[in-house]
């Protein structure tokens, strides 16, 4: 259930928006409540985030997850693999489109294609 992709953008949101709730953070990143409240879990228990409770104006107990800097390491990593995995992803489908083009091509298929 914890897995880096939630981990980068748990880390990533809150790193811009310490105070959204659990709710929230589970509609930015399309993953379940019960998801986002186990990876927040699993975040502090390793040192990545802390929490600060704090009361707003409704007087309800609300929370702030906060970055430590062993999180901010965490997402340096995690950005950095997500890079290199994105980068590999583009040349495959780069590698692919020119394929898909040049079979096209000697088909006469794309007379009528334009880019």
């Amino acid at each position: 259930m914890f897995d880096d992709t939630t981990s980068y953008g748990l880390l990533k949101t809150l790193e811009n928006d310490p105070g959204l709730s659990q709710r929230d953070l589970a509609k930015r990143l399309g993953v379940s409540l019960g998801k986002i409240n186990y990876c927040l879990n699993a975040l502090i228990e390793k040192g990545c985030l802390k929490v600060n409770n704090f009361r707003n104006s409704d007087n309800k107990l609300g929370y702030a997850y906060l970055l430590t800097p062993q999180g901010v390491e965490e997402k340096t990593r995690i950005t950095v693999h997500f890079l290199k995995y994105k980068v590999q992803e583009y040349e495959r489908l780069r590698a692919e489109i020119e394929e898909l083009k040049s079979e096209a091509e000697q088909k006469g298929l794309l007379e009528s294609y334009h880019e």
